[in-house]
């Protein structure tokens, strides 16, 4: 965790690391858990699009993301998700500890996203979550599409 708490800082992005004493799995959990909405949950998806990968933070109450849609609109022929093994290869993370800061991957944020004035996602440890405003996601990624 410490490199994202470096880029956090490094970029000046105000931000709380909130510890708890099990993982969270699900936008349920973590709404329950923290008091807010689904919404306000922020899960990091690693896909594979064609022979690359790209990180998608999406709103946790989106449900399920059209992949045929989004690669069309990133110009490409197949999007879906990166296996588990690729994950943790890619990211040095396991699927459900994704941060949603600090991965060297292009990355598609949630529009929705912004509708809150801080989002909570992961930081790599299963144990901690991130709560950060969720413009600040687009100042700490490399961000090169939305999702509406």
């Amino acid at each position: 965790m410490e490199p994202i708490i470096r880029l956090l800082q490094q970029k000046q992005i105000d931000y709380d690391v909130l510890e708890h004493e099990s993982p969270i799995r699900t936008a349920e959990e973590g709404a329950r858990y923290f008091g807010i909405e689904p919404g306000q949950t922020a899960p990091a998806l690693i896909l594979k699009a064609d022979d690359d990968y790209l990180c998608l933070i999406i709103s946790g109450d989106r449900g399920r993301v059209e992949m045929e849609q989004l690669a069309r609109q990133l110009s490409r022929k197949q999007v879906k998700l990166a296996s588990p093994a690729d994950v943790q290869q890619l990211t040095g993370y396991k699927v459900g500890s994704v941060p949603v800061v600090g991965l060297s991957l292009p990355c598609v944020l949630d529009r929705w996203l912004l509708r809150y004035s801080h989002v909570y996602g992961g930081t790599g440890d299963p144990l901690s979550t991130l709560k950060i405003d969720p413009r600040d996601l687009e100042k700490a990624n490399q961000v090169i599409d939305w999702i509406e």
